[in-house]
């Protein structure tokens, strides 16, 4: 179909209040609001004012009541255990009532805090909902965060309540989580006066007599009750929830997503971006621990009326770089949401697609790529593999969906690789230097989006609203900092070309650590890289790539990296003064994929650094120290 996307985009633009009441009419409301967007309320307006809403009713009662009541809401599939369940909304909402009145039945209401520690089992989206039934504020926390890291977001949001599991279960190990808590507890100022745990099979836990329930006995009772917790009605400006991200000063950011603005922009975002329509079944390989979990895990989907899936297991190695077909194949998934890196993993481990031959993926429709850039190269192996729309869009935990996207309900657009395409309605997105002026197109610069931010972005942070301000809104007067670089081409698609953290400064030409890459993914041999820039006492910076080759490669490692370096002298030129490539057989990246560049930076710079919270396995950051030494560069030099 031709695409509607620049008739939408121009009547937000025209009338973004119009724009928005009209999503808005998709959502039930306790009471309607004052006004669509007060320009005086909060840091930089907030959106409907005055209005009353529930999230969980949205999300459950609402469908159970409007005939979606036998329809799957939640499929739960854990390859590494080996367990799966299907929930009928009918059936989520018998749990999540249940838990609510645990919850009520410990003092837990409107405006309290509840921390959520937990693995990927049903239980994390059921604690979800109970919190936003009863108008309380969750944050959730990944399962097995070490002590002092969970220790910290105790203390700065104050939890009431905590929910957590005794165990996570990764490849190959169990991860005992009680130890954990209770450490962060023991370390926290701030105590917590209860703590709801769901005891697991892999790995059971003492419970601390006085504080902890038991999960499963606790809901099971209120189940048998059929005790019945209403929704409670809460301002649409209210907290839902508090996520933490990291802070570039050390301490976490605590991101605040309100209700009614939250609900407006996911619900739109389901069809008007991923082309899905209730009943269909949406997937988003992610975890509930970031944002991508809170908004297309839980939440997007059940508002919409979909059925999501909730995995527990990797792309690769539980059992086999096929999962993912089967999980589509088994579930007759519509539209799947993954990271780059999920798919890079796939394909350095099966290069050919072998995997795919054993499994009928004829449901999937479009698969959606978002946490990293999303280089030509996997684009271009996944839509040769699947024979769909392979979409990559951008966005971060700040603005809860997306910023610049394909969206494939209102008729997708012409693909430009390398390019996550266009600003969606509320978005008003520039580039601009570094004194606020703006660039001609195709120029690198700053990306910032003109305020007021879209319903669904945060509106501050948590308990810190000068921070909000001096991290997102201070540097670039009027527009929120998405501490991205990029350009803007004259069709007005955007190039995410790095962070601005990872814009170094060559012999004073500002370059893009994300274009080396992009040229060092398109060897034939290349499965993945990143770029750092170095200090160097001639250049000011020089850039060294670390490459894992693909599975199967059986030629020489120096032969290999001469041949990256000679590609990025050839296709960027001699002004990146590209002269080192380093074979390594891991890159250290966060749970979510991301590649830790800057702690590889700070390793090379003989700088100090601390272990980031979210490292998926510390022990490769030794292994990229060795490999530095051992190759003599930087610091190491």
């Amino acid at each position: 179909m031709k695409s509607q996307y620049h008739e939408v985009y121009a009547a937000w633009k025209k009338d973004p209040e119009g724009f928005w009441a009209g999503a808005a009419a998709a959502i039930d409301w306790e009471k309607p609001w004052d006004k669509v967007f007060d320009a005086d309320a909060g840091i930089y307006g907030r959106w409907f004012t005055g209005a009353e809403c529930n999230t969980c009713h949205n999300a459950v009662d609402r469908h159970v009541a409007g005939g979606r009541a036998d329809q799957t809401a939640i499929i739960y599939d854990s390859p590494i255990t080996g367990a799966g369940k299907k929930f009928t909304y009918a059936e989520v909402k018998a749990e999540v009532e249940a838990l609510a009145a645990v919850l009520r039945d410990r003092g837990i209401e409107k405006g309290d805090r509840v921390l959520i520690y937990m693995p990927m089992i049903p239980e994390a989206a059921f604690a979800m909902l109970a919190c936003a039934r009863l108008g309380a504020v969750h944050s959730v926390v990944f399962g097995g965060f070490a002590a002092r890291e969970l220790k910290t977001r105790i203390d700065d949001c104050a939890p009431k309540a905590v929910i957590s599991a005794s165990c996570g279960v990764e490849p190959g190990r169990v991860i005992a989580y009680k130890p954990l808590l209770d450490e962060a507890i023991e370390l926290s100022v701030s105590k917590p006066q209860c703590c709801i745990i769901v005891q697991r099979e892999q790995m059971s836990c003492d419970l601390t007599e006085g504080r902890d329930i038991d999960y499963r006995s606790a809901v099971e009772a209120h189940k048998q009750a059929r005790t019945e917790v209403p929704c409670v009605p809460v301002l649409a400006t209210d907290p839902l929830y508090i996520l933490y991200t990291s802070g570039t000063t050390g301490a976490p950011k605590g991101v605040v997503r309100d209700n009614g603005g939250h609900m407006v922009a996911l619900n739109w975002s389901m069809n008007a971006i991923y082309g899905v329509e209730a009943g269909e079944v949406f997937w988003a390989a992610s975890d509930v621990g970031w944002v991508v979990g809170h908004s297309y895990i839980v939440y997007g989907p059940l508002i919409k009326g979909c059925t999501t899936i909730l995995f527990e297991g990797k792309p690769v190695g539980t059992p086999d770089a096929g999962t993912f077909w089967r999980v589509i194949s088994e579930h007759k998934v519509a539209a799947f949401f993954t990271a780059p890196t999920a798919f890079r993993a796939i394909k350095k481990e099966d290069p050919k697609g072998e995997f795919l031959k054993k499994y009928d993926v004829k449901s999937l429709r479009t698969l959606f790529l978002a946490g990293e850039r999303a280089d030509p190269d996997t684009i271009l192996w996944a839509r040769d593999l699947l024979g769909i729309p392979v979409i990559d869009h951008w966005w971060q935990t700040e603005t809860g969906w997306t910023i610049a996207g394909n969206p494939v309900g209102l008729g997708a657009l012409p693909v430009k690789l390398g390019s996550p395409t266009v600003a969606m309605p509320g978005y008003n997105v520039e580039i601009v230097d570094d004194t606020c002026h703006p660039v001609p197109n195709g120029t690198l610069g700053n990306i910032v989006v003109r305020l007021p931010m879209p319903p669904g972005s945060l509106p501050t942070l948590w308990n810190a609203d000068e921070r909000f301000r001096s991290a997102y809104l201070e540097e670039f007067p009027g527009y929120y900092k998405t501490a991205d670089a990029g350009i803007m081409d004259e069709d007005g698609y955007l190039f995410i070309m790095a962070r601005t953290d990872d814009i170094i400064n060559v012999a004073g030409h500002r370059l893009s650590t994300g274009g080396m890459e992009e040229v060092i993914a398109s060897h034939p041999d290349v499965a993945e890289c990143a770029v750092i820039g170095v200090a160097d006492k001639l250049k000011g910076q020089a850039p060294v790539g670390f490459i894992i080759l693909k599975a199967g490669v059986d030629r020489p490692l120096a032969d290999i990296e001469k041949e990256v370096v000679a590609l990025v002298r050839e296709k960027i030129g001699p002004v990146a003064a590209f002269k080192t490539a380093l074979a390594v057989h891991r890159l250290p990246k966060t749970r979510s994929g991301k590649i830790l560049r800057g702690t590889m930076q700070k390793i090379a710079d003989g700088e100090q650094w601390n272990m980031p919270a979210t490292i998926d396995d510390p022990a490769i950051l030794d292994e990229i120290g060795e490999t530095l030494k051992q190759r003599k560069v930087g610091s190491f030099g």
